[in-house]
């Protein structure tokens, strides 16, 4: 497995990863899978911004991908800007695999090479999956916010995680 930066081609298989879980899980609080056209606007104003976006790949296929984004609205409220908020996905059939770990371990040194100061990770508090994994790299649970959320006629609870990229 290779860590590399995503390419425009790359974006099909990042639509894939990011829509896998949308439609059965609360992994993402979305109702609608992301279109191409989405995607592929959303790589764009990644690349604009300067935002990184890491794929790993594996015998030629892109197996996951990690980014980060702004943390509470980005140029609006400067006051945020050493803060990121990061995502991790991992195609199903690699869970456990050590793509996530391998990602998301590129993506806090990317960090750190960019002198971010936090990295915060907004995790639906019944995937306690996410929340080990986050924990064993260091995050530490910073809040939990009851019922901020709703999907699949439930309201849903957020836990906050946070690392201080040093």
């Amino acid at each position: 497995m290779r860590v590399r930066e995503a390419i425009r081609a790359d974006v099909p298989a990042l639509g894939d990863l990011f829509n896998a879980l949308i439609l059965t899980t609360t992994v993402a609080w979305r109702d609608q899978v992301a279109t191409s056209e989405e995607m592929f606007t959303w790589f764009r104003a990644q690349r604009r911004a300067g935002l990184p976006v890491l794929v790993a790949e594996h015998d030629g296929n892109v197996v996951g991908y990690a980014c980060w984004s702004s943390f509470r609205g980005g140029d609006r409220f400067p006051g945020y800007r050493h803060t990121v908020e990061h995502t991790v996905h991992v195609d199903e059939l690699h869970h456990g695999c050590g793509v996530g770990r391998t990602l998301l371990t590129a993506l806090i040194e990317e960090a750190r090479r960019r002198k971010v100061h936090v990295m915060v990770a907004g995790i639906d508090a019944d995937n306690d999956g996410s929340i080990a994994f986050h924990r064993a790299l260091g995050f530490i649970e910073s809040a939990r916010m009851p019922e901020v959320g709703r999907k699949f006629d439930r309201w849903l609870d957020l836990v906050l995680m946070q690392l201080v990229v040093r």
